[in-house]
């Protein structure tokens, strides 16, 4: 499995990286005793059962089964193979592998080379020749500089039908595969033309940063043309999972201690120029319960700053009512002045202007709030009781009695109106509300559409499809950690009953005699898929390091008497099936087998 690259070096680069960094980058880590727990990146859940062990460098999802090393985490999330995953693992520790790096290619999937090499391309059309001059002149105009422009990759799609076609042709690219990638249309004749002509071209990454599709920006002033067109969805590529800028975003979630949600591609690259790392942006559509879950992952603090005009706070308002209904957020609200988008906002006013409105944001009861009352006329008695009273419903809706106190507080002092009037009527919806979820059956908070059928219920895969015996786990524990158990064990002629555990006994034999310091987390490495859960549960269950030859004894007699249980179900059938052919001879000898297992019993 690992045999591209030398043993050395896969060791080197395992041992120099802590699996926690790594996976911090894609999961929001919390300590909890020896371990650290988040929710799972494999399937959606509630409730975090997603568990990584520092010290013995493994993780493991209780949830849907997954578990493994580094190398694992990478193969699984990022779809590589192994030993792209170690060259991935490496990059991030900044660590040398030599040749191998020129002799492999970046990339196993077709789809995503194509973009990547299509990205590379669009970038150098439009900071190094005479056909990105129009590109360029337009990106400097929109106050995209240098700096800008390499870290978005930004580049300029010409207005030839097959530019990129050609080039990527004569990259020896199938037609079958440039068709899939998304960047091509077919005509009727079956012709490929480039998708993307004339256009400022925002490379869109998945969550490990690699290209899978891309934004293109109209530059002629026919409006007749879309003012952005996005890539088809494809096999890489589905637009309510990808965010903009995500990869590099929740890195600096880390920091900044947020990520801030934005309308657009340009919102994103403002807030990055005014010193704002953590921005992302849904795909030009509205957001989706998935890309609410990817933002969960990484942190509950969220702040959304759309666009001041009115579709940007309507859209606004759906956002927040999406992560209320999630719940578990703590949620920010950013509304500019004037209507403008925060792209317009940072030309206008400035950085430190725009990163006082982004630490001044509204919660979202605030904001609701401050909505309602400009549904109504104040100055109007009958006006004010109506937002009083739809003002104190909304509080209502709030679990925490100190946030209750808060706003009603505040919406008391506001409207010259008795904080405790506010209260009967706040305790009179709160029993209106209790009693109608009771009605409803207490429904579930909104959560996004499960990967599997039943929400949190393990997902079948191919480390979850060998049963988990604790017997024969505790038995290869030992077998695998004592020089003493293994040797005891091998003396006895012991066998395993499961062929799996059987063939991982043979292997970390094999293993142990060709390895100077064989570790299990390198072994992990050298066996097949498929039996990799047994070890992994072996890894991440509390096993007791003490034992003796009497424990020893003991599994093995609980796995012998599991035998002889199994063989007298199997004889109480045939004895059955016996007695209904009346066949004598039959039925004593199976009786005689019997009494003789009962007796080994006892």
């Amino acid at each position: 499995m690992a045999g591209l690259i030398p043993e050395e070096t896969i060791a080197k680069v395992r041992n120099n990286v802590n699996i926690v960094n790594v996976i911090s980058q894609y999961v929001s880590l919390e300590k909890k005793g020896k371990d650290y727990v988040g929710l799972c990146p494999f399937h959606q859940e509630k409730t975090p059962s997603f568990t990584v062990n520092e010290g013995k460098q493994f993780f493991k999802c209780f949830g849907c089964g997954k578990g493994g090393n580094v190398f694992s985490f990478l193969m699984y999330k990022e779809n590589l193979t192994f030993p792209e995953s170690v060259q991935k693992v490496a990059d991030f520790a900044h660590i040398d592998i030599g040749e191998y790096t020129q002799k492999r290619p970046r990339f196993s999937n077709i789809l995503i080379k194509i973009n990547e090499e299509a990205a590379d391309f669009y970038h150098r059309v439009l900071v190094s020749t005479n056909a990105g001059k129009r590109g360029l002149e337009y990106a400097q105009s929109r106050d995209l500089n240098n700096e800008i422009i390499n870290h978005f990759r930004i580049g300029y799609a010409p207005k030839q039908d097959n530019l990129l076609l050609t080039y990527l042709r004569g990259h020896d690219y199938q037609d079958e595969d440039l068709l899939n990638s998304g960047l091509f249309v077919q005509s009727q004749a079956g012709e490929l033309f480039d998708r993307f002509r004339d256009r400022l071209m925002f490379p869109l990454c998945n969550e490990g940063d690699y290209v899978v599709g891309f934004s293109g920006r109209r530059l002629s002033t026919d409006k007749t043309e879309a003012k952005y067109i996005n890539s088809p969805e494809t096999k890489i590529f589905t637009k309510s999972e990808t965010l903009f800028h995500f990869a590099e975003a929740k890195k600096a979630a880390r920091s900044e201690k947020h990520l801030i949600l934005y309308e657009g591609y340009m919102d994103v690259i403002a807030a990055y120029k005014a010193g704002i790392k953590s921005g992302i942006a849904s795909m030009g559509t509205s957001l989706t319960d998935q890309q609410i879950y990817m933002l969960r992952r990484i942190t509950n603090n969220i702040i959304i700053n759309y666009d001041g005009d009115d579709p940007g706070i309507h859209a606004e308002e759906r956002a927040a009512k999406m992560f209320n209904q999630v719940g578990g957020f703590n949620l920010g609200i950013v509304v500019l002045p004037e209507k403008l988008d925060p792209d317009e906002y940072v030309k206008k006013y400035g950085i430190e202007k725009y990163q006082d409105e982004i630490k001044g944001a509204l919660t979202p009861t605030d904001f609701f709030l401050k909505r309602l009352a400009q549904k109504y006329n104040l100055a109007n008695d009958r006006e004010k009781l109506a937002y009083l009273d739809e003002a104190t419903k909304e509080i209502a809706q709030l679990s925490n009695p100190v946030e209750q106190d808060l706003y009603l507080n505040k919406i008391a002092k506001e409207q010259s109106v008795s904080i405790d009037s506010l209260k009967v009527n706040l305790t009179k919806y709160r029993r209106q509300q209790n009693t109608a979820k009771r009605h409803q059956g207490n429904p579930v908070p909104l959560e996004p559409e499960p990967i599997n059928d039943y929400p949190d219920a393990p997902i079948e895969d191919e480390q979850t499809s060998t049963i988990n015996d604790p017997v024969q786990t505790r038995l290869l524990y030992l077998f695998i950690h004592s020089d003493h158990a293994r040797e005891y064990l091998l003396a006895h002629q012991f066998l395993f009953p499961d062929p799996n555990y059987q063939k991982l006994a043979e292997l970390w034999l094999n293993f142990s005699e060709n390895q100077e310091n064989p570790a299990v987390n390198s072994f992990l490495d050298f066996i097949p898929n498929e039996l990799q859960g047994i070890i992994i549960n072996a890894e991440m269950t509390d096993m007791p390091q003490d034992f003796s030859d009497r424990e020893i004894d003991e599994q093995i007699n609980a796995l012998n008497m599991r035998k002889i249980k199994v063989q007298l179900q199997q004889l109480m059938g045939d004895l059955q099936d016996a007695k209904r052919k009346a066949d004598n001879d039959e039925i004593i000898s199976i009786t005689r087998k019997i009494l003789q297992l009962k007796r080994i019993q006892g």
